[in-house]
């Protein structure tokens, strides 16, 4: 019975130190952050901590008033808070799959649900898809990051990406769309008659279509989200 004793449990699920510096993943589904400073995360995603920290929420004003009007307009916006102090986070949202990506003077958007943590000195921007919101369920909403740190990425189960190139446009499904390249604009393109062959008719029949050269990211799952009226 030794293989089921709380010592082999202990040793085998026991935290690690991977030297992979400011954030580590401690598993596929579990981001460690080596904080000695200021950090912002998505709020409800911290599990755990050591050392001194303190949490704050998003303040009504910390981005300026643009985006304050942005999210009032969106009706969505993923709530940040700050975390600040001297430790280790430990961040993880709803058993989702992290990725963990270098931005070198680049850019990204991101799902607004898809988006864990990134280093304070990054720059966001809510990117508004209003137009769409009435033919999703839902509707969503995107972040666009961009400069020089890390930003950590979910996804549900493995993600798959895709490169695009001016010969070879993607389509994607948005429920089913976590990220892409930030030189790239997508248009959103309708199949009414798409949409009787597929699954139950969930907005199958929109979607995104990426021309240019860069990437986008899928996962296997479609992600309904919600608008907080």
């Amino acid at each position: 019975m030794e293989k089921f004793s709380i010592e082999q449990f202990v040793n085998q699920t026991q935290q690690s130190e991977k030297g992979q510096g400011l954030f580590e993943l401690e598993t596929e589904r579990v981001l460690e952050i080596n904080l000695t400073g200021e950090v912002w995360a998505k709020m409800g995603t911290m599990i755990s901590y050591r050392g001194e920290m303190k949490f704050e929420r998003e303040g009504i004003l910390e981005h300026g008033i643009g985006k304050l009007f942005k999210k009032a307009f969106t009706g969505e916006g993923t709530s940040l808070m700050k975390a600040r102090g001297n430790g280790k986070l430990y961040l993880a949202d709803q058993g989702k799959k992290i990725s963990v990506l270098h931005l070198n003077n680049q850019s990204i958007y991101v799902n607004g649900n898809d988006l864990l943590a990134f280093e304070k000195q990054l720059d966001w921007d809510i990117k508004l898809m209003r137009r769409v919101a009435g033919m999703l369920a839902g509707g969503i909403f995107n972040v666009k990051v961009e400069g020089t740190g890390l930003v950590a990425i979910t996804s549900h189960y493995e993600p798959l990406t895709l490169v695009v190139s001016r010969n070879s446009p993607v389509y994607t499904d948005p429920n089913a769309t976590v990220a892409w390249s930030g030189n790239l604009q997508p248009e959103f393109v309708t199949d009414i008659s798409f949409k009787t062959f597929i699954g139950r008719g969930s907005g199958e029949s929109v979607q995104m279509k990426f021309s240019g050269e860069g990437f986008v990211v899928v996962q296997p799952f479609e992600e309904i989200y919600r608008v907080d009226e």
